[in-house]
């Protein structure tokens, strides 16, 4: 596939959520087989004021495919905050259109713009004729299930300028509950030129495959399955080359946990670092023996050598894993 002019290899990439896929996060998924990724939701307003927490987030993955992504109401603003973003070397710029968080939404970004075509359409091209790189766009099907309304937003992007959209299968109204809606993804594929992204629930090779078999889609893109388990995109390419794949020990599990929690103390102040460490932490626990209580270990983390310590006890806990 082919966001615009940038080639893509493989076969899925680290979908953006916010206050979750930070660089370290990023850098880790690529390492283990993301064809690309995309960064946090990040206001156009704020990076156009030089917030720095915005321009953190705007932070490449060095040498790799990757894109930020914003978010905005204003064309204008829209338009120079990509301009901003583009200084940070990206791939491509992606307009996030799909985010259902109410302070996004009542701001009229996000998913509230799926309610507007015309202005998306007008904020599209706003970024498009701005930036000399591809743009992309990521949206949900729909405000609600009684106004599904991808596919036009689909036609609006592709004529706007847009090299690709993303469908995450889920109406705003549903926010992360089931089901995925598959139909209207398919629908959108076959409803524009551009590539298509699937997004949705994704959490193995087999589910990559049957949303690739589905809808027809050109990549899918994967998110909450790829907390505390970058491996998600090393299992989903061995599945769909065909070959085996045999999951890490907990042990490695526990080791690449590490790096991305020291990538984090190095990319932050430390005690940001910490703290945010903690749900990463609880991530990389599901599943194994004591989970529940290395989770309220983890909860409660102050430092580094407290880190280590779960780890520690995790390893104790679980010597056959």
């Amino acid at each position: 596939m082919k966001i615009g002019n940038v080639e893509i290899e493989g076969y899925a990439a680290l979908a953006p959520m916010a206050g979750v896929s930070d660089r370290a996060m990023r850098e880790i998924c690529v390492e283990y087989g993301a064809a690309f990724c995309v960064g946090e939701l990040t206001s156009a307003k704020a990076v156009v004021l030089g917030d720095d927490k915005s321009k953190a987030l705007l932070k490449s993955v060095g040498g790799k495919v990757w894109a930020p992504q914003i978010f905005g109401s204003d064309p204008d603003i829209m338009a120079r905050a990509a301009v901003k973003a583009s200084e940070y070397n990206p791939s491509f710029i992606d307009i996030n259109m799909g985010c259902p968080a109410p302070k996004v939404a009542a701001s009229g970004g996000g998913c509230a713009l799926m309610r507007d075509i015309p202005l998306a359409e007008k904020i599209i091209k706003a970024v498009v004729n701005a930036v000399n790189l591809p743009v992309t766009v990521k949206f949900r099907t729909g405000w609600d299930s009684e106004h599904i309304n991808a596919v036009e937003l689909a036609k609006a992007a592709e004529f706007s300028g847009a090299v690709a959209v993303t469908v995450h299968g889920r109406t705003r109204e549903q926010m992360y509950a089931p089901p995925v809606d598959i139909k209207t993804i398919a629908e959108v594929k076959k409803a524009v030129g551009i590539p298509v992204i699937g997004n949705g629930d994704i959490n193995s090779g087999f589910e990559a495959k049957k949303m690739y078999d589905d809808t027809g889609c050109d990549f899918v893109a994967v998110g909450r399955a790829a907390r505390g388990n970058p491996f998600v995109f090393s299992e989903i390419n061995a599945f769909l080359k065909g070959e085996s794949y045999t999951p890490p020990t907990l042990e490695k599990r526990l080791e690449v946990c590490l790096l991305q929690l020291d990538k984090m103390r190095e990319y932050k102040d430390e005690y940001i670092a910490v703290l945010e460490a903690r749900k990463h932490l609880s991530w990389y626990m599901t599943g194994i023996s004591g989970a529940a209580k290395l989770r309220q270990m983890a909860c409660a983390v102050q430092s580094a050598e407290d880190i280590k310590e779960v780890i520690k006890k995790a390893l104790e806990l679980n010597p056959d894993m």
